[in-house]
């Protein structure tokens, strides 16, 4: 897997001050997309031990509130299989840390994958069920409201996922 870029201090992708994961590969292709750089799976950077070795040293920090994925596509089976064991061990090293992840994707709460069955792997319920926030479908340029939080269209869902794979039906983090 690649990578775009890292954010070390951002506080636009979720809530406190964060490190920004944003994946390389997407094949959404939206309309306006804010990062259509990032669309090319080959793009970037390799996600390699050394940059995943950073992060989680800086995620230590006590004034950083959590790990943001975003991309491209962190969803995308091809980057699923990378992101899986790294965000196992942030999980495992900072329990108290939140993990969000955006996703153009459509999750389904009943069985915990995405509605893009073609696009689930054997890895895709664990991985989603290590996250603490899901911002899922894809952005919709005729949806587009700036006064959202934490997302850019109408569309999209900003969901708790903890809760969600609890009930079994889709609780909202933020309306």
């Amino acid at each position: 897997m690649n990578y775009a870029t890292v954010k070390w201090c951002d506080i636009a992708n979720g809530e406190g001050v964060r490190i920004s994961l944003f994946v390389s590969g997407c094949t959404h292709r939206c309309k306006n997309c804010f990062n259509e750089i990032a669309w090319d799976f080959a793009y970037g950077e390799v996600f390699d031990e050394k940059i995943q070795a950073k992060i989680l040293s800086e995620l230590g920090a006590g004034y950083i509130a959590g790990l943001s994925l975003l991309g491209g596509e962190p969803l995308e089976p091809e980057n699923q299989k990378a992101l899986l064991p790294f965000v196992r061990e942030v999980k495992k090293r900072y329990p108290q840390k939140t993990i969000w992840c955006y996703t153009g994707f459509v999750f389904d709460e009943q069985t915990g994958e995405l509605t893009a069955t073609h696009k689930n792997t054997p890895d895709t319920k664990e991985l989603i069920s290590l996250f603490d926030i899901l911002v899922d479908g894809p952005f919709v340029e005729e949806l587009k409201d700036i006064r959202l939080k934490f997302r850019g269209s109408s569309n999209q869902r900003v969901i708790d996922v903890q809760k969600t794979l609890k009930e079994k039906k889709c609780v909202l983090y933020l309306d």
